[in-house]
Formats: C-alpha cells, sequence, structure tokens
C-alpha cells in the first residue's frame, strides 16, 4: 500500500499512524502485525532495508518513517529530490506528485561497449537499494524471524533486465539500443547479470531455508501490448532470464514470482519455459489480460499472484458492493484447480478508499477458501 492509502486504512480502523516507507520511489508502506492479523495476511514482505530510519513531515502533511540514508531535498520548483553521492539529482517528485520518477540515467552518454567499464559499480550493483545498509547478518536475523512466524516469506532480490537498462541509459536511449546496437545491449546485459549473480552467491547461503519464495521483477507490457517485439524480448532478454532465474532457483530452491505490469500475455509461455512460477499483478485492465482466458489456457502451468481486483477503476472508483462483486468474479476465474495467490492487481494507490480495501478483504473471507 501506498503510505497514504494505509494512513486512511488505519484512521478508518481506529489505528495509530504507522508509516514506515521501505520503498520511497513509490512511498509503498510497511503492512504491520495489526493488519496482519485484522485481514489475515498470510505473506511477509524481505527487502533490503536501512540500518536507522528517521521520521520526516510528507509534504502532503502527514510523519512518515524514512531509510536514514534516503534526503529529500527541496527543488526550486517546488519539487522533491533525491541526490548520488556525486551530488547529481537522480529523481525527482514533482510539486503535488505521489511518487518520485528517476532522472538524469548514469549510462546515458554510453555508446561504445568499451565505455561500460567506469560504469561497472553502478550496474553490478543496480537496484539493490542505496539506503540498504543493514549488514547481511541482520538481513538474514530479519528472515529467520520472518520465517518463524509460520507466513510466507517473499524475499525481493531487487533484479530487472529491460527495466535496469532503461533506467541507467534513459527510457528511449535504451530501447533504440535494442534496435541498433546489439553488442552494446549484450554488453550491458552480461556485466548486470554478472553482478545478480554475485549477489546470489552473497545471500543465498544466507537466506536459504528462511524465504519461501524469490521475487524477481521487469515490466514488460504496457496498458496496450508488450514493450518489446516478442521477437526483440526472446532475442535479447529471454536468454538472460533463463542464466538468471536458474541460477535464484538451484541457488535459494525455491519458486520463483515474477513481477510484470502491462499486457504480456503473449510472452506468458516464454515466462513460464524460463522457469517463472507465479505471475504478479495480472493486470486485468490491460490488453489481453482477461482472467478467465488466461485460467485456460496458462492455468496448468503457472500461478496467478494477483487478479485479485483491478486498481485503476475498480478498488478506487466503485462502491464497496461493487468492489465485492469484482472479487468474487476473479476468484470464480483464477480459482478454480489451484494456482491462485489473490491480491489486487499492483500497489493500493492513494486514491482507494479504505472502506473498498475492508470490503475486498470482505469477499475474499467469504469466496475465497479452497
Amino acid at each position: 500500500m501506498t503510505a497514504t492509502a494505509l494512513l486512511r486504512l488505519q484512521n478508518h480502523l481506529g489505528l495509530p499512524p504507522d508509516l514506515r516507507i521501505f520503498e520511497p520511489y513509490q512511498y509503498v508502506a510497511t503492512i504491520g502485525a495489526d493488519l496482519r492479523q485484522a485481514f489475515r495476511i498470510d505473506t511477509l514482505n524481505l527487502t533490503p532495508a536501512p540500518r536507522r530510519w528517521t521520521t520526516r513531515l510528507n509534504p502532503l502533511g502527514f510523519e512518515v518513517s524514512l531509510p536514514e540514508l534516503w534526503v529529500e531535498e527541496d527543488g526550486p520548483d517546488g519539487s522533491t529530490v533525491i541526490r548520488r553521492s556525486d551530488g547529481t539529482v537522480a529523481a525527482r517528485r514533482p510539486q503535488g506528485g505521489w511518487y518520485f520518477d528517476p532522472v538524469n540515467p548514469p549510462l546515458r552518454e554510453v555508446t561504445d561497449p568499451a565505455q561500460l567499464r567506469h560504469h561497472d559499480a553502478a550496474i553490478r550493483s543496480f537496484d539493490y537499494p542505496s539506503f540498504a545498509d543493514e549488514t547481511l547478518s541482520d538481513l538474514a536475523a530479519r528472515a529467520r524471524a520472518m520465517h518463524d512466524t509460520g507466513g510466507c516469506v517473499v524475499f525481493n532480490l531487487c533484479c530487472h533486465l529491460l527495466a535496469a537498462g532503461q533506467l541507467l541509459c534513459g527510457f528511449e536511449e535504451f530501447m533504440m539500443h535494442l534496435l541498433t546496437d546489439e553488442v552494446l545491449v549484450r554488453s550491458l546485459l552480461d556485466r548486470l547479470v554478472e553482478g545478480y549473480l554475485e549477489r546470489i552467491a552473497r545471500l543465498a547461503p544466507l537466506l536459504r531455508g528462511c524465504v519461501d519464495v524469490v521475487l524477481l521483477n521487469d515490466d514488460l507490457g504496457t496498458q496496450n501490448g508488450p514493450m518489446l517485439a516478442p521477437a526483440t524480448y526472446r532475442k535479447l532478454i529471454k536468454p538472460y532470464q533463463k542464466t538468471l532465474f536458474a541460477n535464484v532457483r538451484a541457488s535459494f530452491g525455491t519458486p520463483i514470482l515474477f513481477h510484470s505490469c502491462g499486457a504480456v500475455r503473449d510472452v506468458i509461455p516464454d515466462l513460464i519455459e524460463v522457469g517463472v512460477d507465479a505471475l504478479n499483478p495480472v493486470q486485468l485492465s490491460a490488453v489481453g489480460m482477461e482472467p478467465k482466458a488466461l485460467k485456460r489456457d496458462f492455468g496448468k502451468d503457472i500461478t496467478f499472484w494477483g487478479g485479485g481486483v483491478d486498481t485503476q477503476a475498480v478498488l478506487n472508483a466503485s462502491r464497496p458492493q461493487g468492489v465485492k462483486d469484482a472479487v468474487r468474479r476473479s476468484i470464480q476465474d483464477l480459482a478454480p484447480g489451484g494456482g491462485f495467490v489473490f491480491c489486487q492487481v499492483h500497489n493500493i494507490q492513494p486514491d482507494v478508499p479504505p472502506e473498498n480495501v475492508v470490503a475486498m478483504f470482505e469477499a475474499l473471507d467469504e469466496g475465497g477458501s479452497y
């Protein structure tokens, strides 16, 4: 849940405000034990964390706990900015905005694969939160404590491939590289995967047996279709997924949960082939993502972890009864035979009324048991 939505839900339920922002780019807050108990939530999020937190006043007027190393500065135009260690602005939240947008991609000027060696540290550490300075032993201790609760521990390995290229090089630049400079693309992806494999080698021995699912991420779809031509995806992205996913499975010994927004129907067979066990968020509003057809065509080979209710036009805009009706339809379409883990499509956004969150869980309790 985003912090604003969580605050509204806590107020609605008479709970004290508790807004710890573990993913500050999107201002996603930790779901505390009180809410997990109230709604019988049986998953636990394990994401690399900071050693220390600090309380700051959000521009919207409420206090949040943020990683100490996530230092927000006021921009000259009413925006909020985050800087890299060299002083360049890395992310910007516009005045009145909810989220931070990455800016000034560090590899934007790279045109020759030989130049990549000058950015080796940024590439090999990509996506591991810069503010997550807890020790590996502390991360392992948190994992063991979560596992001891009996919940399903989902570990976010913080890995992207396509999105990594877009964020490192710039979205337009990397999309052009995919079409015009295969050597540069492969050189970058080679270095990324090498860095990810080194990360796995450090973490897996400490976390194996304490995590139940490993989460990997990459947005392969848009609202209206695949982000890449399937042939381009299969040539330049899929082989690296296959290498990375096989290593994750062998190292952690867990199923793989893969997050991709958008219209990804065309590549679901490819994802199954490279070892994805479950797909999230199952964006119901995207082209080709009708749940009944997805279940019919792919339900024997992949679990749908999401698709519980649409967040673009239903959870935010319907009355509680409309939310309940939508949840029931999703359960009817996706649950038969198993292979369905209920959650809403992506994060619960700031415009979602708390009454609708309650209605979502009420409908799940009424019809979501096998």
